[in-house]
């Protein structure tokens, strides 16, 4: 049988709450380009990112005027996954947009 060391247990539970850090976050960017349509991009905030119309549109213009625009930050694997997803709608549609992330 194993013993029971309460005081142990409580030593080893503090130790562990000290090392849990928060995740990196990352912004993913969009980047403007002269090929891809405004529609498409609003399209894209909206499926990929869940923005609002309002929100998607705002975000394209800032793209537009701007040459790069945040679409959102999150944890790495998500961010990860948002810009794969973009690159797969633009490349399937025919269109040149590039995403991409940077440690926020």
């Amino acid at each position: 049988m194993s013993d029971y060391y309460p005081d142990s247990e409580e030593q080893l539970s503090s130790e562990l709450e000290e090392d849990l850090e928060e995740p990196r976050m990352f912004k993913v960017l969009l980047h403007n380009d002269d090929y891809t349509t405004m529609e498409f991009v609003v399209q894209v905030l909206q499926s990929v990112f869940r923005k609002s119309f309002a929100e998607a549109t705002q975000i394209m213009l800032n793209v537009h005027r701007s040459g790069i625009g945040v679409c959102g930050i999150y944890t790495g694997e998500v961010a990860e996954t948002k810009v794969a997803m973009v690159h797969h709608m633009a490349r399937e549609s025919g269109y040149p947009l590039q995403c991409s992330m940077e440690e926020a």
